[in-house]
């Protein structure tokens, strides 16, 4: 009996620990839900870090801001009774010819002519000149700038190419020196190399490009001159001195042709400008073009000087007259000289996508068009597009600023900034006669 209840005490001590069944469903889901979590909050972390990083940089490292640029507002023209006035010498008697009268005498012509005597030794003089004057002022404000590409082969085996243009220098900020130059040859890159008239070289930065024209302007610190050529910037370089090319008196004026006129660094030209009614016409812009008798490269790049030593001009390839490919042609230096100041300060270029021209006289005259910006041509898909601008319309006033001319209208957006809305008021004709409407113009960005 005792061992009964021995045995039956021993059987209900014995327990048997059973392990709790493994949900394979719920640990593949809490498995996902962290990888999930931990992803998301990576995410999030990343995207903080992105976002508060340039603000927390300036914070720390506040950037220096550069001194701005600007360049010269072009000089009113001088009529050609004032030029006149100026040159045409006294008559024998002393008293001074009529101011009024703007035609030379044949024998006035003939005596001027007379006093003049050239031959050979004069030509050789002449051009022995030039050639001093260039080589020992000029060519200091010009560079060759070279753009280096790296590329490396299917054995890879690396190999660089090179792509050459002329640049001018236009400015010194006081932390950089700044030139102006054609990037479409140095626009593929990988590094932009610097050449001086001396031999001294260096490398350069993008500041800004004009996509509109083709131009760029390029940076150098200048405490980077100091370390590779302390001389360089006191004795060997030059910055240009900007002229203008908006006087009808440059037709005949003598030119130097510097940089790479010949497609060759450090070639030069000498000639006279033939013709300056040329005109390139973009969107919300119009470049005078300046034609010479110089006979160049179709790869040419380079600039333009006048006798007094300042840049009028730089030369494009995009724009040369019929029958003329190989002339060398040049965009005039006082249409440029807004965009420069752009690309100088890195600001971006505001655009609306007007293509335009002034309402000259006779239209006015004639067909009772009203003098503004007459609106030859509205860009797809630009903001005058969108703002409902047509072709045929006229410019007359922009934000209460009255526009005269396309130049008005040009100057008036040189000085605005993309994301800018613009009041614009518009006469369009409508059954014989022009009817005055008010739109909203928000300005986007040239790229």
């Amino acid at each position: 009996m005792a061992e009964n209840e021995t045995n039956s005490q021993s059987d209900f001590m014995i327990e048997k620990i059973k392990e709790r069944p493994i949900n394979k469903r719920k640990l593949i889901l809490r498995t996902l839900t962290t990888v999930l979590l931990a992803i998301i909050f990576g995410l999030v972390a990343c995207f903080t870090f992105l976002a508060l990083e340039p603000v927390l940089s300036r914070w720390m490292n506040p950037k220096e801001e550069l001194p701005k640029v600007y360049f010269p507002e072009e000089k009113e023209e001088m009529s050609p009774e004032e030029m006149l006035s100026e040159n045409i010498p006294s008559n024998e008697s002393g008293n001074d010819m009529d101011p009024d009268s703007t035609v030379l005498e044949e024998d006035t012509i003939q005596d001027i002519l007379g006093r003049v005597n050239l031959d050979i030794g004069s030509y050789r003089q002449l051009y022995s000149a030039l050639n001093e004057y260039t080589r020992t002022s000029l060519q200091k404000s010009v560079v060759t700038l070279t753009g280096i590409s790296s590329r490396v082969d299917w054995l890879n085996d690396i190999s660089e190419s090179t792509n050459r243009s002329s640049g001018v220098i236009i400015a010194n900020n006081t932390k950089e020196l700044l030139i102006l130059t054609d990037y479409k040859p140095l626009e593929r890159a990988d590094k932009i190399k610097v050449t001086f008239y001396n031999g001294v070289e260096t490398f350069a930065e993008f500041r800004r490009k004009d996509p509109t024209t083709g131009l760029a302007v390029v940076t150098i610190p200048l405490e980077v001159l100091e370390e590779q050529a302390p001389d360089l910037l006191e004795n060997n370089i030059r910055l240009a001195t900007m002229g203008s090319s908006g006087y009808s008196a440059l037709l005949g004026a003598p030119v130097i042709a510097i940089g790479s006129p010949m497609g060759s660094s450090g070639s030069v030209g000498y000639g006279m400008i033939t013709s300056i009614s040329g005109q390139a016409s973009e969107a919300d812009v119009n470049y005078r073009i300046l034609q010479t008798d110089i006979i160049g490269s179709p790869n040419a790049s380079g600039v333009l000087f006048n006798l007094s030593g300042e840049y009028i001009g730089i030369i494009t390839n995009d724009h040369s007259l019929p029958g003329m490919d190989n002339q060398i042609t040049a965009y005039g230096i006082s249409d440029l000289s807004k965009r420069m100041e752009k690309l100088s300060n890195d600001e971006p270029f505001a655009y609306a996508g007007i293509v335009g021209t002034s309402v000259s006289l006779g239209a006015h005259e004639e067909l009772n068009v009203p003098y503004g910006a007459y609106v030859k041509e509205v860009k797809m898909n630009s903001p005058a597009m969108r703002a409902g601008i047509r072709q045929g319309d006229v410019i007359t006033e922009l934000d209460d600023h009255l526009i005269g001319t396309y130049s008005d209208y040009t100057l008036f957006l040189s000085l605005q900034e993309p994301n800018t809305v613009v009041t614009v008021r518009v006469m369009r004709q409508v059954h014989n006669e022009y009817k005055e409407m008010k739109l909203e113009l928000t300005l986007g960005e040239l790229n």
